[in-house]
């Protein structure tokens, strides 16, 4: 029998992830809060009204840069809840093991994309 082949990482393993992915959430909330501060004073710059020489551009450019935020919001949003569930996989010992192959997802890819589900393999598959 091959007991060799590891279908875990180790609890130390796990809690050198767990420690990266709270730094990655902790960095990922600042920058929240930097898209949402920014996104807020989009909205009152004060001098909205003295200079309409070029207004219409200037809305447009308004519009396109608090969508822009918004998506950009979403997509932070996304990450932080994709990096707390990595949290939760960590907990139930299953952090690391791609759910398509089962097999351990390699670390350095953990270490890049650490919400992974996924192996390289499997990702390939998927094209």
């Amino acid at each position: 029998m091959a007991n060799d082949v590891k279908t875990r990482y180790s609890d130390k393993e796990l809690e050198e992830f767990k420690t990266l992915i709270q730094g990655k959430i902790k960095k990922a909330q600042e920058q929240l809060e930097l898209i949402k501060s920014a996104y807020k004073n989009d909205s009152n710059n004060g001098t909205d009204d003295t200079s309409p020489t070029f207004k219409a551009f200037d809305e447009g450019s308004k519009v396109m840069s608090k969508e822009a935020n918004s998506q950009l919001a979403i997509r932070q949003e996304k990450f932080i809840r994709d990096l707390k569930n990595a949290l939760i996989r960590i907990e139930n010992k299953s952090y690391g093991v791609c759910r398509v192959t089962g097999k351990l997802i390699n670390p350095e890819r953990l270490k890049l994309v650490p919400h992974a589900t996924l192996s390289i393999e499997a990702k390939n598959m998927q094209k």
